[in-house]
Parts: structure tokens; sequence; C-alpha cells
């Protein structure tokens, strides 16, 4: 093998072992406890299981394949302090029976790395995206005539400085953006204020803007529906939105959409999930 390999596989031996040392220190520091109940076998520990979840995500492998590379890699049952191998069904039903509050302490988790409680963001953006629920192929879907209507619509929010995800909220059905956006917008608020927020033209409403602005005493940049003058649009702040638009700061916008392109590429756009 030649000293360029070498040194690639050394690097990315490094990322991995970087990566579950992180994840297992969030799992940790959460309010997770080691076991389910009291009566458990204690084989693994739920900080074990759920770290292990997610280096499968970060591999993008599936359960019996990221259980064949912790039997091959010492270095990471070293890390994850594993007597055993659980079997592959193992960490199946530990995914099932855990409960989605669990990652959302783990998003808060991760937001103290980037910022102290006190911190206040600068820009905000929101915007929301279509994750499919289903495994045939797009080729399949024409040739056959029946399109996938149904989809998880996820809302974020991005702060546009560090590119950091801030908050998400997840849709079964097909919902309005600005439902998800309020919701998003309190909870966000709660954890750290915000003084701009930039939207498309999809959140438009003078409600929007009232919430923002009088609620959470922020800036609030949403372009108006097809109009071009102030004159043709009701609202307070919707005319003041027409008449001095900040295209400046809205440029920025475009960076949570870049933050949908770099999920989707990184981990598809098809869920693999059949029940969420």
């Amino acid at each position: 093998m030649s000293s360029s390999n070498k040194e690639t596989n050394k690097r990315s031996s490094g990322r991995v072992i970087r990566f579950i040392k992180h994840a297992f220190s969030l799992v940790q520091s959460s309010h997770l406890s080691q076991y389910p109940c009291k009566y458990s076998r204690r084989d693994y520990t739920q900080h074990q299981l759920l770290t292990i979840i997610l280096f499968k995500e970060y591999r993008k492998e599936d359960y019996r394949t990221v259980v064949n590379d912790l039997e091959e890699m010492d270095r990471i049952r070293e890390a994850l302090g594993l007597k055993t191998i659980p079997h592959f069904t193992t960490i199946q039903k530990f995914f099932c029976r855990i409960k989605p509050v669990c990652f959302d302490i783990l998003l808060k988790s991760t937001l103290k790395i980037f910022y102290s409680p006190d911190d206040t963001i600068s820009i905000t953006a929101i915007d929301s995206s279509g994750f499919t629920s289903g495994y045939c192929s797009h080729y399949y879907s024409e040739r056959t005539g029946k399109i996938r209507k149904h989809f998880l619509k996820t809302s974020i929010v991005v702060d546009v400085e560090q590119q950091v995800i801030t908050g998400f909220r997840i849709s079964k059905s097909r919902v309005h953006d600005s439902k998800n956006a309020f919701a998003l917008l309190k909870e966000c608020h709660k954890l750290h204020k915000s003084e701009c927020y930039l939207m498309d033209r999809g959140y438009d409403s003078e409600r929007m803007h009232r919430f923002i602005r009088e609620k959470l005493m922020a800036i609030s940049i949403i372009p108006a529906r097809a109009h071009q003058f102030s004159m043709n649009v009701w609202g307070k702040y919707r005319k003041e939105m027409t008449d001095h638009f900040d295209a400046e700061r809205y440029r920025k916008r475009f960076l949570v959409e870049t933050k949908f392109s770099i999920l989707k590429r990184r981990f598809g756009s098809d869920l693999k999930s059949r029940l969420f």
C-alpha cells in the first residue's frame, strides 16, 4: 500500500474516532438514563446504543453493516466501553422505543458547543423542505405513473453566520409553512434570541411580521407576495417591507437552502424508515 493511501486511511479513521467520542460525550451529558429500568439486563447502556445509532447514520449503513464494523474496529469498541457486540436487532428495537424528545435534548446539548446561554444570533433564516417516504426510484415512479405524494415536511432554523441548525420541526401531513414557523420561532427564541429573521414569500403575512417584531422584538425580512408597490399591499409591516426592503441582508437567506442541499446530498432525500 502506498504512503498516500495509508495517510488517507489514517485521516478517515481519525475522523470516525473523533465523531464517536464527541457523540458519546453528548449522549452522556443528556438526561437519558443509563438503563431503561432497574430490571434490565444491563448488557449495554442506552448511551452506548444511541451512540451506535448515530454512528450508523453517520456512515449511512444499515443495522447489520454497522454491527460488522464494530466487530472489526477495536478503537471504537474501546471508546464506547463495549465488552461484547450487540445483535443488530438489539439496536433496532432500542431505536423503536426511544422517545423523540431525546433527539431534541441532543440538539440542545450540541448548541452549547457553539453558544453560551446569553449569546444572541445576529441573523437567522427559516425554510422548509420535504423528504419522500418511499424506496422506489424516480424512474420507476414515472414509468408506472405512481407519484409519491407522501412526504415529511421538515422546517429548520439556521444561524447563517455559523451555518448551525438551531431548531427543527417535522410534520407528517401537508401543512402551510407558517404553521410550523410560529412554533419554531417560539422554541428557538427561548434558547437563543435572534436580531433578524429571514424567510421567503411563502411566510409572508401581517401576522408573521407582527409576531416577530412585537412579540420577539426582532427584525423580520420577508418579501411581499407578487406586489411591486405598497399601495397594493395591506398591513402596516408589509407596506414597510415593500418600501424599505433590505436586499443586502436578505441575500443571506440562500444559506438555509444550502443547508438542506447538504443534508440531502449527505444522507439522501428518501427516508429509510417505514414507520414514523
